[in-house]
């Protein structure tokens, strides 16, 4: 059941993202292993309509956030109000309680706005004037972001990076996939006939069988080596965290989940390693003089560091 509504997710998703499946794909891993996902990109290559047509398909409460540098924090996790009639404050709901939160432009808000998510994305919960209040489950962050550089942008803190599961990027379609984009907008939008396919339980179901997953300790040392390498290693200045070794583990269950297996193999750790990790690192001076990016240095560390033979 599980292969079945994931491949017609994908595949009706991928009918209004056209040629893009491989993104629809981890998105969907990243939602199965409650995490969260950065979607960094040029503008109008499809950014917000991938995460609608996940609200839809998924059947979850969706909230968008167009970020602005005059965005306030109390517009994302809410704010109290003085009831005069009982003599307390009120807790007023803001646009993070829901199932499935997207930040548009995010990179576009204060630091202190930005800071306003931490929490949510960590903890499942926001705490206004001392009270903490649960979001709803399951709770899914999909934020997008300019290229570092475009007018009007700040770079997120680290701690933030360090919270998105996976940042995967888009890309503009080819020549022939736009001209299937042009047929599928001749009449109507594609993501106005996408009806819902699964729905919150079933997700919650999901995420929850990720944990029988089994992972064999030989692949539990292979993850941890390609991590200490990133920390070990003379381009890297900082290397991933403990935190995202632990996203790590959970995006290869879901990986195995959507190759129909009930365990982990090297290939999974090697196909979503530079998604998880990418985000997380920060390059020394040298290799930013060097032109190298941190996805070519991963893949290097990814070369050179042997996998287990299963």
């Amino acid at each position: 059941m599980i292969i079945e509504k994931s491949e017609e997710i994908i595949k009706k998703i991928g009918g209004v993202l056209v040629g893009k499946e491989d993104v629809v794909k981890k998105v969907l891993m990243a939602v199965y292993a409650k995490g969260n996902v950065l979607l960094e990109d040029t503008p109008g290559v499809g950014k917000t309509t991938l995460a609608l047509a996940f609200a839809k398909a998924l059947g979850l409460d969706f909230k968008r956030v167009q970020f602005t540098p005059d965005t306030m924090p109390s517009d994302i996790t809410g704010f109290t109000v003085y009831n005069k009639d009982t003599g307390e404050f009120d807790y007023k709901q803001g646009a993070i309680v829901c199932n499935l939160f997207m930040g548009d432009e995010i990179n576009r808000a204060s630091a202190k706005t930005q800071s306003a998510l931490l929490e949510a994305m960590e903890e499942n919960s926001v705490t206004v004037d001392g009270v903490t209040h649960r979001l709803p489950n399951p709770f899914i962050c999909i934020a997008t972001q300019n290229p570092a550089g475009s007018s009007g942008t700040q770079p997120l803190p680290d701690s933030q990076l360090d919270r998105f599961m996976v940042k995967l990027s888009i890309g503009y379609p080819d020549a022939a996939e736009q001209v299937e984009i042009l047929r599928k907008h001749q009449n109507s939008d594609p993501i106005d006939s996408l009806g819902q396919i699964t729905d919150r339980d079933s997700i919650i179901e999901i995420q929850n069988y990720l944990g029988s997953v089994k992972i064999a300790d030989s692949i539990l040392e292979y993850m941890v080596s390609l991590c200490e390498n990133t920390r070990n290693n003379p381009l890297i200045e900082l290397g991933v965290s403990p935190r995202g070794l632990l996203a790590l583990s959970r995006m290869v269950r879901a990986c195995a989940v959507l190759s129909e297996r009930d365990y982990v193999i090297p290939q999974d750790v090697k196909d979503v390693f530079e998604d998880v990790c990418a985000h997380r690192i920060i390059l020394r001076p040298r290799a930013k003089l060097e032109g190298l990016t941190a996805t070519a240095i991963l893949r290097d560390v990814l070369k050179n560091t042997p996998a287990p033979e299963i």
